[in-house]
């Protein structure tokens, strides 16, 4: 068996107002995501539920783990194989489906992951695929979810070294 790693946070929900839950509508989905020693994360609902835009939603944070976890296995495996990365950014989506009884989940994820990379011999189209595909199966959460996290890379890039 392998090493086991734990992870907490502190969700606090601060929404209550002077009426608390006493209808739907009453409260406010607003709470806080506390992780120590780092600044507070302001949470919310996702407004089709009743949330604030301007705080995150759960589903929001959610996706963009994927994304994140995708990249940070993906800049390791372009180290170790010797390739340069000097730029990635990713334009992550999530599809949610809510069914008419209230509950949903997600369908799939899509990474659509850019990448700016040295030029060099052993840069091609099929070496960076070849890291995404094994960053795709390492990611510990790709490994988690019970949809499919689908990857789509955009066109590579080189940065002339």
């Amino acid at each position: 068996m392998g090493a086991l790693h734990s992870y907490a946070a502190t969700v606090r929900w601060t929404g209550a107002g002077q009426t608390g839950t006493t209808t739907y509508t009453a409260y406010s989905r607003d709470h806080e995501i506390d992780l120590a020693g780092r600044p507070t994360l302001p949470g919310s609902a996702d407004p089709a539920f009743r949330g604030d835009p301007g705080r995150y939603s759960p589903e929001e944070l959610f996706v963009a783990s994927l994304s994140q976890c995708h990249m940070l296995w993906f800049l390791h495996l372009t180290s170790a194989a010797g390739i340069v990365v000097r730029e990635y950014s990713d334009e992550v989506t999530g599809t949610m489906r809510v069914e008419s009884a209230g509950a949903g989940q997600f369908t799939d994820v899509t990474l659509h992951p850019h990448v700016v990379v040295d030029d060099g011999p052993q840069v091609t189209d099929e070496a960076v695929a070849e890291v995404h595909r094994r960053a795709h199966d390492h990611c510990f959460l790709a490994r988690s979810v019970n949809f499919p996290v689908l990857l789509e890379p955009a066109p590579l890039r080189t940065h002339a070294a």
